[in-house]
């Protein structure tokens, strides 16, 4: 859960989101096909909206007046020490900040308030073996999963490998139509939908913006969506639906009916956010239960 007391911990995650974001564009660089050269050209020039400063920012995050080798050298660097360290540091916090307040629970209620003879919370379990055996699980899955894309589908139809990345960098040749990886493109469609670079730039970097600072808007009183009412769920669903449409968007031309899609998910990606403080004050809820609850199936 994002709600206090855990705002410190949903902070620490979305910097270690932000962090793997940047790890996964470098990455993609590296490679200099003809793909990740027009993507890094698209991206670096985001900076170049910035006022005043923009321009010469761009040129510094190059290296050079075009995506040249000296910016190909600092990628490399970013990707293999630098972000690595970060992400290293950050997963520790990201830990710290858990240990401090506990994991949250389906019922969203604070377990530590509910204390034994003992001084442990009644309903608290060990982190080993049974949290530790749940990840083992998790990671089991992701790396059959992976394992499959590897050895039998490594380009995923198109999806994973692009047919131009195939060809090597070519500053003269520009792709017929230029997309991100597919983890990236509900934000890029965000940043298409608006005709002027700045202003979708802008969209592109308040659409992550509004997921950190998710913790402050939501003013219900209740963690769990189990007692909160249908409004949410609805919103909720909406939220969910617009971001993968809009990651379908960005994968396609920005032109005729997918440009007028990507304006209206988009509108409705924000809304979910900018409306969030007034749809949860006054929100109905069911009473919530002061144990945990449990029901076999």
């Amino acid at each position: 859960s994002y709600k206090a007391p855990r705002e410190l911990l949903w902070l620490f995650g979305m910097l270690i989101y932000l962090a793997l974001m940047a790890e996964a564009f470098m990455g993609y660089v590296l490679p200099w096909g003809n793909m990740s050269f027009w993507g890094a050209q698209v991206i670096v020039n985001l900076f170049g909206t910035i006022p005043v400063i923009g321009p010469g920012l761009v040129e510094w995050i190059r290296g050079d007046y075009g995506i040249a080798d000296a910016t190909l050298n600092r990628f490399f660097s970013l990707h293999v020490v630098a972000i690595p360290l970060v992400l290293l540091l950050l997963v520790v916090l990201h830990l710290v900040a858990l240990r401090h307040n506990g994991s949250n629970n389906p019922d969203g209620i604070e377990i530590k308030e509910r204390k034994g003879p003992d001084g442990r919370p009644l309903d608290g379990i060990p982190f080993h073996p049974y949290y530790t055996v749940k990840d083992l699980v998790g990671v089991g899955v992701f790396l059959i999963a992976f394992a499959v894309v590897v050895f039998f589908v490594p380009t995923f139809g198109g999806l994973f490998l692009e047919a131009p990345n195939f060809e090597p960098a070519n500053p003269l040749s520009t792709p017929e139509h230029i997309a991100p990886v597919w983890y990236f493109t509900p934000f890029y469609a965000i940043l298409r939908a608006v005709p002027d670079q700045q202003m979708g730039a802008l969209l592109m970097a308040l659409s992550l913006l509004c997921l950190v600072v998710l913790p402050w808007l939501d003013r219900s009183p209740v963690k769990s969506w189990r007692y909160r009412p249908v409004t949410w769920r609805i919103a909720l669903a909406v939220f969910a639906i617009s971001f993968v449409v809009l990651g379908y968007l960005g994968l396609k031309p920005a032109e005729g009916i997918y440009v007028l899609l990507a304006r209206i998910f988009t509108t409705l990606y924000f809304a979910f956010f900018v409306l969030m403080p007034f749809y949860t004050r006054g929100e109905s809820t069911a009473r919530v239960p002061e144990r945990l609850t449990f029901s076999s199936h």
